[in-house]
């Protein structure tokens, strides 16, 4: 028989990031992504998209280095988060309770076995909008947005491992996290893996670092639903002087329509044209590509990828670690 799963992570709650020019970055994502802002302290600033339900999917933290603050996981309950943080504790990951912040209760502070911080928490607040933003679409937020092109929910995020494998087992083995696709080496190893804890093919991917670092941001990821809306974010960026790395194109993995930009603090985003497909089978069986397919794996049509969008991350790397 197989290993009973766990259901105790519930979704993918937020992502902060870091960025060395805090006002150019908001602006992308304020202007052109078309993200209200709901909270300023200090050197953070709270950003949701309009059909983000909780007070925020993204923090914005002014820091020396683009790069990754951390990652933030709802638990399904109580209970479920109380079975989690044990577990973590005894993994020899966990790093501790946090008091919450802006819109969430209390917190466990984790790293993966890369170094990536995370946090796995279950009380949070629901976004509630202020007059002149409220929707007669009942089981929609707040108004869609008027200004850029605007995104409707986070989607996922895409962490840069030295070892995919170890990161790839320890999310499944402590958090309960299905593995939907992979890319399998020839030695048996991951060279990069898609994990979800829902129906999407994935709320967190890690793909190994060529640049041979540790802990790093590939990118994170928001939805439209609409591939047309990739179209017309291209215009923006070009007119705007935003670099667009790769796309619009499809991916074979997820079979999501994709476009990635680098924003003004030097993250990359990849924007989501719709939710490719989705995964209700509870005895899902991994799909495994080879290095012989990764082709058609990471594009299924569109221009080939740039070879930075293997090597760049960040913290930038500018040469590749020396192993040995």
């Amino acid at each position: 028989m197989g290993k009973e799963q766990i259901f105790d992570v519930a979704q993918l709650a937020h992502v902060e990031i870091l960025t060395p020019d805090p006002d150019k970055t908001l602006w992308f994502f304020k202007e052109l992504l078309g993200m209200s802002e709901t909270k300023r302290e200090g050197q953070s600033v709270y950003l949701r998209a309009y059909e983000d339900f909780y007070h925020h999917s993204l923090k914005v933290t002014e820091g020396k280095q683009a790069g990754l603050g951390h990652v933030g996981w709802r638990a399904s309950s109580k209970p479920a988060l109380e079975r989690r943080v044990e577990a973590l504790m005894k993994s020899g990951y966990g790093k501790g309770w946090i008091d919450g912040d802006y819109g969430h209760g209390d917190a466990y502070q984790f790293i993966t076995p890369d170094g990536h911080n995370m946090e796995i928490l279950w009380d949070v607040e629901y976004y509630q909008a202020p007059e002149g933003q409220t929707t007669k679409l009942k089981n929609r937020p707040q108004k869609r947005p008027l200004n850029g092109v605007p995104v409707r929910r986070l989607d996922h995020v895409n962490l840069l491992a030295n070892d995919p494998t170890s990161n790839k087992q320890f999310m499944m083995d402590e958090l309960g996290f299905r593995l939907r696709e992979h890319l399998v080496n020839k030695d048996g190893t991951d060279g990069a893996a898609w994990l979800s804890v829902s129906p999407l093919v994935h709320e967190l991917a890690f793909l190994g670092d060529a640049m041979g670092g540790k802990g790093r941001l590939h990118h994170v990821c928001y939805w439209y639903g609409y591939p047309q809306h990739l179209n017309d974010l291209s215009d923006l960026c070009v007119e705007n002087g935003i670099q667009i790395e790769a796309g619009p194109g499809k991916h074979g993995i997820s079979q999501a329509n994709f476009l990635y930009v680098i924003e003004p603090g030097g993250n990359r985003v990849e924007l989501f044209g719709d939710a490719g497909y989705l995964i209700f089978d509870p005895d899902w069986k991994p799909v495994a590509w080879t290095e012989e397919e990764v082709e058609k794996a990471i594009i299924w049509y569109g221009a080939p990828l740039p070879a930075e969008y293997f090597r760049y991350g960040t913290p930038q790397i500018k040469e590749p670690a020396i192993l040995g």
